[in-house]
């Protein structure tokens, strides 16, 4: 063993740590749909949330990753801490997939269907395949499944590397004496936390023991105390993410680490007195990478059956070392450790979107209530509604351009152009609600009333608002090419009422109908609503321009509105809908 074989190691383990590290990225862009998937069908049950973590911890290949996500969360207030204490269990046992993937780098046989089992033989296939995908197709989700053949060729070609490299150190009298050492559990379970700790991967961790079990100086006697520790270190990504976090999800990281001491120690225990008494054989074997695989899933697959029906006992030890205080629970909407899966990232991003846009719609219905029944409640609810989506409009755009700079796929990449499209749309609507209500404090305060005539005129076009903002609202939260092509030959027809309107206000004010100041107030009610009607006209635009992949809003609209027959049905639909009867200059219009 010389300098040389130590730098060949270094690389390969450069190379290991980096085809981990690429693959789990593009596995997560590339299952993003499957991952908001699990999520939707999470239940406070204790076996759908073990599922849910085994399922996500797969996909995703790290339980670290997913437990940061779990906290995220927790602090967002979207998972109760029951719920998360059986995910994070579940990702215990998710993670141990990798190490099985990478023990078939030691199979080693003369039949040639088994020796093309060996990733030797098929990794350098795989990686043709991958850079082909990579380099010349231009679809995202093509390039996204070569970026996964690419990082697990590279993990494997970084682990080969690394075997060779330290295979030599099975006749290092020093390395000898290191393993002897850790067959001590104590020394074996800091080995592990330590290595875990500073990778802070414990697939890692267990890809690079099966990696010096080639050297045959790894006794399972040494490499299953290691293995226990390498599951407390892992906690340390989790405990660090907690850190600003709340209470609930303090306490779902310190469920992380709890679990894992506590198993930990308990099966440290089992396996010290069973060497006590029986001292199995097996333990001074040499270990292989298909044995470590083994022992890694059973460890964790029997602390998971030792903790999960005492789960109810791990939540309130957690309450206990975290107590409860007078302030109340702040939960954050949106929750920057939910970058580590950009898809799920933005999922929650939909849903306050999803939120703001309600928001804005009931101001907006409000500030036409409070035109007929003005009242300092109603006022209240639409100023605070208002700020409300002002506070949305922030903290989303802010949070949708940092996660835009992040390796997302193209779907995920368009549905945040989308978002930070409409954005804007669902402020200005509850700003024009508040524009509305001051419109009606103004005629309140100054004792003016709307003529009759006026007042049957605003309940037609009120209930054309109502019908443009319900429609929007369901073609963006559903994602209904319907419902958003009709939002458009609406738009028009509304445009058409508020010019109608304007001309009957004039012949009100030539005949002494009306006052000037109610007529500025009517004249700034309607420029309200017809904006109102523009904004969602963008937003079932940004529905369309999604579905078809176009950003180019205006030409979306100019296509719907190009003649087509959907659109002439729907327009003479609302024109006979939203009608006025005949105005004659020579009756009075009240």
């Amino acid at each position: 063993m010389d300098i040389f074989n130590v730098l060949t190691a270094i690389g390969g383990l450069s190379l290991f740590l980096f085809g981990m590290n690429i693959m789990g990225q593009a596995l997560e862009r590339r299952a993003g749909s499957q991952l908001r998937a699990l999520l939707e069908k999470l239940t406070s049950g204790k076996i759908a949330g073990l599922l849910t973590g085994i399922g996500i911890t797969a996909v995703i290949q790290s339980s670290s990753a997913t437990t940061v996500m779990v906290v995220g969360f927790v602090n967002s207030g979207l998972m109760t801490l029951k719920q998360a204490i059986n995910i994070i269990m579940g990702a215990n046992i998710g993670t141990t997939i990798t190490a099985w993937i990478l023990s078939l780098a030691g199979i080693d046989s003369g039949n040639l269907f088994v020796k093309l089992l060996k990733p030797a033989s098929f990794t350098p296939v795989l990686a043709l395949i991958g850079i082909i995908l990579y380099m010349f197709c231009k679809s995202a989700k093509k390039k996204d499944s070569g970026m996964i053949l690419l990082g697990f060729a590279t993990l494997m070609f970084g682990m080969e590397t690394m075997s060779g490299a330290v295979s030599g150190l099975r006749d290092v009298p020093t390395f000898q004496q290191m393993f002897i050492l850790f067959k001590n559990p104590i020394m074996g379970v800091l080995a592990g936390a330590v290595l875990t700790a500073l990778i802070q991967s414990s697939s890692a961790s267990v890809g690079i023991l099966q990696t010096l079990a080639v050297t045959g100086q790894v006794s399972y006697g040494a490499a299953i105390p290691i293995i226990m520790g390498q599951n407390i270190g892992t906690c340390v990504t989790a405990m660090i993410s907690s850190v600003g976090a709340n209470k609930n999800a303090k306490r779902a990281a310190l469920v992380h680490l709890s679990f894992n001491i506590i198993g930990t120690v308990v099966w440290l225990m089992v396996f010290c007195l069973l060497r006590a008494i029986f001292y199995p054989v097996f333990l001074d074997d040499p270990s292989s990478r298909l044995g470590i695989a083994v022992a890694h899933s059973v460890f964790n697959v029997l602390c998971t059956v030792l903790m999960l029906p005492l789960s109810g006992l791990l939540e309130r030890l957690v309450i206990v070392l975290v107590p409860d205080t007078r302030q109340p629970e702040v939960f954050a909407e949106l929750d920057e450790r939910l970058f580590a899966t950009p898809s799920i990232a933005l999922e929650r991003c939909h849903a306050v979107a999803a939120d703001m846009a309600e928001t804005a719609a009931v101001s907006l219905k409000e500030a036409l209530a409070a035109l007929r029944n003005l009242s300092p409640d109603l006022a209240a609810s639409i100023r605070e509604k208002e700020d409300k989506t002002d506070h949305c409009e922030d903290i989303l755009g802010t949070y949708l351009v940092n996660l835009s700079t992040r390796q997302i796929s193209e779907a995920d990449s368009r549905e945040a152009a989308k978002l930070l499209k409409m954005l804007s749309d669902f402020e200005r609507i509850a700003d024009h609600a508040v524009n509305i209500l001051e419109s009606a404090e103004e005629l309140r305060d100054k004792g003016l009333r709307l003529t009759s005539a006026a007042e049957r005129e605003l309940s037609v076009i009120s209930a054309a608002i109502h019908d443009i903002l319900d429609l929007s609202l369901v073609a963006f939260l559903q994602n209904d090419m319907v419902c958003a092509a009709k939002v458009e030959p609406l738009k028009q027809v509304i445009n058409q009422l508020k010019e109608q309107l304007r001309t009957r206000h004039i012949l009100r004010l030539q005949k002494g109908d009306c006052t000037i100041d109610a007529g500025f107030a009517w004249l700034d009610l309607l420029t309200n609503l017809e904006r109102t009607a523009d904004h969602c006209s963008n937003i079932a635009g940004c529905v369309i321009d999604a579905d078809h992949d176009n950003l180019n809003l205006h030409q979306s609209l100019r296509d719907v509105r190009s003649g087509s027959e959907d659109f002439q049905t729907q327009y003479a639909e609302y024109r006979r809908k939203y009608s006025f009867p005949a105005f004659n200059r020579k009756d009075r219009p009240c």
